[in-house]
């Protein structure tokens, strides 16, 4: 899926320092006409050297003149990503001193010692701590009963000497003797596994080249992994290893044949079921393995359907299986565990809410629903009680569940937020119905929420259809035409919630509103809000986010030359389309590892992703898709035009949308654009989709970028892994000054890393 930390509701401290400091050095511009005044004019834009390569399909023939550039282990592709970083860097020297302002700044809002509130399961309870100067975090446990920490991963001391390192799933055995995680070192995700043994404290050898999804055996004696396909990255073969055997010894459990599916394994929340599954944008197929009598051999609860997804829990003596099957918004069914396919239907169908989730309990379960655009948790008694929904107030927000590990649980732990309320892990007991506040996110600086508010407004898109906007702002800023950063992404049904980011107030308190365009090709508005921006409808994605951004200048929250645009991954593809649709209304544009040449990536089978997700763009491989994706792919539509402001960001090792993409995209745009945009790109070498690892260093590229966007002012989302700081603020230094303050180029570059 290309897409970058789903949750795109807050900015990454790297965007947020880049984009201030293009803000800043916009300030010192005095020409439109002339982005670099004010800047160092020692470098000049690269020159890629065009080879063309001729590609035809369907009759239509194209000249791909960068199309070389896909070769990553060439010397002169490297020379010139080299030259476009050293570009970037000369470009954005005479924002140093805001990047360090800015990075002062976000530091200072942070707890930089701090601890998450620790989950029980089983015999302990599971945390992690992080320490002042410290780049990574320490997971610890300590006995649920009281007794002493035990250090189980310090990655500090793991990450000494890798240029990235990342660590995903961590799974411990069933006694909790041995936990099997997964590392990721190069950024590519492809994560080698290891497990260690928290007895004798060793650890075993790496298994390598896994998707990184781990699931333990009942006994505890065997770990199932996923692999990777060497080639195309797909996570297509289930393995199981025997603990303290040779890795020669794994015996291959399933394979997942069809190109178009990924697989990963899993564990029900009862441990009774370990569960296989495959999927690819239409299609699920689960198989479940019973720890009461593996000998009968893993059964598939309903065999793979086009069209027909479906999720499984396990709850008693029954399944409870999320299923679309005659029900577009979903509904969910039970079935005996002895007959998986003999369904009753619990709750039906329903045309105005989509049923996103269920997590199963012994005594109850809980369903996540969205209507009306939000997210509702209701909670479910069994043995006849009547359902409750938990009440949320503000007017946009985002809730999860979150650290319930135990299936005996009694209680409902989640985690609530919104654009003005910081993230707090909130435990409704179901007992007494009170609900008790264990952590809210400590933000210094001097926050205070009454300082801002929030709106969730509605733009008219060109068919007439209503559209979201979530928005904040300061309070003192309603009712003038300020500054403004729009967010979209738009794909895969990802539904972009608004929830708290501190990273965001830097750019509020220089005057900036900060809002999301919940766009068609999300699910925030139902299934049909998904379906209505994919395949030949997705330009519907595009011409949505155009309308916001005219609705919300219309309405006077912004002007045209206030107005910034940001978006990562398919969000920018969202930015590459709109950029070239409607340059004229947006003063900057932010695409972080945008997936912008997507006929010729989508004709390619070898590239990961390409296979499985024809569902989601189309396959060009039919001439009615092929056609209707040229109409909108971003690198084929570049034209001789004059661009908005634009900063674009990749990784060397980016598995979800490969670095040639945006790299091709940059020089094809430096060749035919008209004068007049500054184009800033900036390619990480040591890292993937997600960008730099380490908090400090995401900081720090995040102050970089506020510090861009003080020149073109934009932004980058905030994510587990934040978007490269420097790209953005970058891309925005050439800006006239937008305010009449003397700091309005902070504001700016604020805008640009904060989002």
């Amino acid at each position: 899926m290309r897409s970058l930390s789903p949750s795109l509701g807050g900015v990454p401290i790297a965007a947020t320092v880049l984009l201030c400091g293009v803000v800043a050095a916009a300030c010192r511009s005095t020409s439109m006409d002339d982005p670099s005044a004010g800047l160092a004019r020692s470098a000049a834009p690269p020159v890629c050297e065009k080879r063309p390569h001729r590609l035809e399909a369907h009759g239509d023939v194209r000249v791909d003149d960068y199309f070389w550039l896909n070769q990553r282990e060439d010397p002169e592709v490297l020379a010139y990503l080299e030259a476009e970083n050293a570009f970037t860097e000369a470009r954005m020297a005479p924002t140093e001193a805001l990047q360090e302002e800015l990075f002062e700044e976000l530091v200072a809002r942070i707890q930089e010692t701090d601890v998450t509130v620790p989950v029980e399961n089983g015999p302990y309870a599971y945390y992690t701590r992080t320490e002042e100067g410290l780049q990574y975090p320490v997971h610890c446990r300590k006995p649920a009963a009281g007794g002493a920490e035990e250090v189980l991963f310090d990655l500090n001391a793991m990450a000494e000497g890798s240029g990235f390192f990342s660590m995903g799933a961590r799974v411990p055995s069933p006694d909790h003797g041995s936990i099997a995680y997964a590392v990721d070192r190069v950024g590519r995700r492809l994560y080698d596994v290891e497990i260690r043994n928290t007895i004798r404290g060793d650890t075993e050898r790496a298994i390598q080249g896994t998707s990184g999804s781990i699931a333990w055996e009942a006994d505890g004696q065997a770990v199932y992994y996923v692999k990777r396909d060497p080639e195309t990255l797909r996570a297509y073969q289930v393995w199981r290893h025997v603990i303290d055997t040779s890795q020669d010894l794994d015996t291959l459990v399933f394979e997942e044949e069809d190109e178009e599916f990924s697989c990963y394994v899993t564990r029900s929340r009862s441990e009774r079921f370990l569960m296989i599954v495959s999927r690819q944008t239409l299609s699920t197929e689960v198989r479940v393995l019973d720890a009461e009598d593996p000998g009968a051999g893993w059964r598939v609860i309903a065999p793979r359907e086009r069209g027909h997804e479906y999720s499984v829990d396990h709850q008693g003596d029954r399944f409870l299986i999320r299923t679309n099957r005659r029900a577009e918004n979903f509904r969910l069914v039970s079935a005996p565990v002895e007959s998986p396919g003999d369904w009753t239907e619990l709750i039906p169908h329903r045309v105005d809410t989509l049923l996103e989730d269920v997590d199963a309990f012994r005594d109850h379960f809980v369903t996540r629903e969205r209507r009306g655009g939000l997210v509702h948790l209701i909670v479910h008694p069994l043995g006849g009680g009547d359902s409750f929904p938990i009440e949320f107030d503000d007017p946009a927000y985002r809730v999860t569940l979150t650290g319930n590990a135990e299936f005996d649980a009694r209680s409902l732990r989640y985690s609530y937020s919104s654009l003005t309320t910081p993230t707090s892990v909130l435990e409704l007991d179901l007992d007494s119905g009170e609900t008790a506040r264990l952590k809210e996110e400590y933000v210094g600086g001097g926050f205070d929420r009454a300082s801002y508010v929030s709106e969730r407004i509605f733009a008219r898109a060109d068919d007439g259809t209503s559209v979201p906007i979530s928005l904040v702002r300061r309070r003192d800023s309603v009712g003038s035409a300020g500054p403004l950063l729009l967010y979209g992404y738009g794909s895969y049904g990802s539904s972009q919630d608004a929830r708290f980011s501190a990273r965001t107030l830097s750019l509020l308190d220089r005057g900036f509103t900060y809002a999301i365009a919940h766009v068609r090709g999300g699910q925030e508005l139902g299934r049909f809000w998904y379906e209505q921006g994919k395949l030949r409808r997705k330009m519907n994605t595009f011409t949505d986010f155009v309308a916001c951004g005219e609705h919300l200048v219309a309405e006077g929250y912004t002007t045209e030359e206030q107005l910034f645009a940001l978006g990562g991954s398919a969000g920018g593809l969202l930015m590459g389309a709109v950029a070239n649709m409607r340059p004229d209304l947006f003063r900057g544009i932010v695409a972080a590892v945008p997936f912008v040449d997507v006929v010729t990536t989508m004709l390619d089978d070898s590239i990961p992703l390409t296979t499985f997700e024809y569902d989601e763009w189309g396959d060009p491989g039919v001439e009615g898709d092929y056609r209707y994706m040229l109409s909108y792919s971003p690198y084929d539509q570049v034209r001789q035009q004059r661009y908005p402001h634009m900063l674009v960001t990749t990784g060397l090792h980016d598995s979800q949308v490969q670095y040639f993409e945006p790299a091709k995209w940059v020089a094809k745009l430096r060749a035919t654009a008209a004068p007049g945009g500054l184009l800033l790109f900036e390619c990480e070498m040591e890292a993937g989709h997600g960008g730099v690892s380490g908090r400090y260093a995401s900081l720090r590229k995040s102050a970089r970028c506020r510090s861009r966007l003080s020149r073109f002012s934009w932004n980058v989302f905030d994510g587990a892994a934040s978007l490269n700081s420097l790209s953005c603020a970058a891309f925005f230094t050439g800006a006239t000054p937008l305010f009449s303050a003397s700091r309005s180029s902070h504001w700016l570059c604020l805008a640009f890393a904060l989002r």
